[in-house]
């Protein structure tokens, strides 16, 4: 009975793969858009976003006919603007970062046309640069601060929806960091993280399927 029922469950899951394939093939293709980046920060600083852009591929692999994995690769751009104001000085830093980002989504289909999709993210630093504006010339963040000064590795979660129109797919997507930013570093046998921040990134994106 135990060899019936085993073989019961492994012809009714293969099934459900099979029709899920059937009803929802493999896609693959391309997707990009926009995005609105921010650093949060932990000590008194504000913020304002930075527009940057997405672009990459992806493949879509379903489990069901509800539910999809979603692996993706692209390059994104990060960031933002942030004015800070402590005991050793006062000004503006503009973070420009960008990076190779890997999401792992899963996708949920509520409907024929419309998805909800969330899961983690890793990324990696390509390559950094920051504009300052002091009202201490002590420490020059421009000259200064290059890719070494920041995390090459970040940890996030994302979470989204979409719209599925066919070959085109539209959607937004939120990632928020879960690592910081900036290395620990001490000066004058003070230690500091500059920036002492975590990405959080809005995209908007458009996705074209080739299959």
């Amino acid at each position: 009975m135990k060899a019936i029922a085993g073989s019961l469950l492994l012809i009714f899951i293969m099934n459900t793969s099979t029709n899920a394939q059937d009803s929802n093939p493999v896609r693959f293709g391309f997707k990009g858009g926009i995005n609105f980046s921010n650093l949060y920060t932990e000590d008194d600083a504000s913020s304002k976003m930075r527009t940057g852009f997405n672009v990459g591929i992806f493949t879509k692999l379903p489990i069901t006919n509800y539910i999809a994995i979603q692996p993706e690769i692209y390059y994104t751009t990060k960031g933002a603007e942030i004015t800070y104001n402590n005991a050793f000085v006062t000004g503006t830093a503009g973070f420009h970062l960008n990076y190779i980002e890997v999401p792992l989504m899963i996708v949920g289909n509520i409907t024929k046309y419309f998805n909800v999709h969330a899961g983690p993210y890793a990324a990696f630093l390509i390559n950094g640069k920051v504009k300052n504006e002091s009202n201490v010339d002590l420490f020059n963040f421009e000259d200064n601060l290059n890719k070494d000064d920041y995390n090459t590795f970040e940890a996030g979660v994302a979470i989204g929806a979409g719209i599925d129109l066919k070959a085109v797919s539209l959607g937004v997507r939120y990632n928020h960091g879960l690592t910081n930013v900036g290395k620990e570093r001490t000066f004058m046998n003070t230690d500091y993280t500059f920036p002492d921040a975590k990405n959080g990134v809005i995209n908007l994106y458009v996705s074209l399927s080739l299959n």
